[in-house]
């Protein structure tokens, strides 16, 4: 039980930085208190104490803010951050490492018996407000994004993001994009910090799509211009005038305080 209890205590240190020392995170994480009363419920649950196994698991929901019905599984290291607001129902199945943040819902979409909830394994990470709802499986290292409602099974190591959620699987195709957007962006004078195909903020994508469109066009005229050269043609020795960095600071640091914020 100590041994639990430490690990427990070494997870919170290794996920959340404001965590200051093991007294600490003993009297004033809600999220601890709360596994730490499931892990009761859930020994009188499997031991047919059903009801007193509810009661538990009630008074862990007055006490901290946090629901979670003692028939769920949950794995070694599991870590609520902040807590408040988390539903986690009977059938839901959680591995080990796994991260939730506050207002988060492993749903059912069914009232029929059987297994209704989610099965998240190793290494998942659920965003605050986030509703992941139905029987699938979320793989391990999966993240869910922010207020995401996932309805759908999510590959290992993949990103779920927006409503409905969708998923996004890195690949080298993409960093290859990504690639050539900054290298655009440097090129016009635009820092494009943060600005990634993976980022659901709709100005963000339109701005790489632009970057894509300037890249192709200027792949385009640097043909043309080798063209003409070859038929003697100088027309494409002069130079393109620069753009004054001064009056793209503001906007750059603006577009890094807006990235940033989200």
């Amino acid at each position: 039980m100590f041994e639990r209890l430490r690990e427990d205590i070494q997870s919170v240190f290794h996920r959340d930085p404001a965590a200051r020392n093991a007294f600490e995170v003993l009297t004033c994480y809600p999220g601890m208190h709360a596994i730490w009363l499931h892990r009761l419920g859930n020994a009188l649950w499997k031991r047919d104490f059903k009801w007193l196994a509810r009661l538990v698991s009630n008074f862990g929901r007055w006490l901290t803010g946090i629901e979670i019905h003692p028939g769920a599984t949950i794995g070694r290291r599991f870590f609520i951050d902040h807590g408040m607001g988390i539903v986690i129902g009977e059938t839901a199945e959680i591995g080990d490492d796994v991260t939730l943040y506050q207002g988060v819902t492993l749903g059912g979409t069914s009232w029929n018996k059987g297994k209704r909830h989610p099965t998240l394994e190793n290494g998942v990470v659920v965003g605050a407000g986030a509703k992941v709802l139905g029987p699938f499986t979320v793989g391990a290292g999966a993240k869910i994004g922010s207020n995401a409602v996932v309805t759908k099974a999510v590959p290992a190591g993949a990103t779920a993001v927006g409503i409905p959620g969708r998923i996004i699987v890195k690949n080298s195709e993409d960093t290859e994009l990504e690639v050539k957007r900054k290298a655009m962006a440097e090129k016009i004078g635009f820092d494009a910090y943060g600005v990634s195909g993976d980022m659901p903020d709709p100005v963000a994508r339109a701005i790489g799509q632009m970057l894509d469109h300037l890249q192709a066009v200027d792949e385009r005229l640097e043909g043309m211009c080798g063209a003409l050269t070859k038929m003697g043609s100088d027309y494409c020795a002069k130079e393109l005038p620069k753009l004054p960095e001064d009056d793209f600071a503001v906007e750059t640091q603006a577009a890094q305080r807006d990235t940033q914020s989200h």
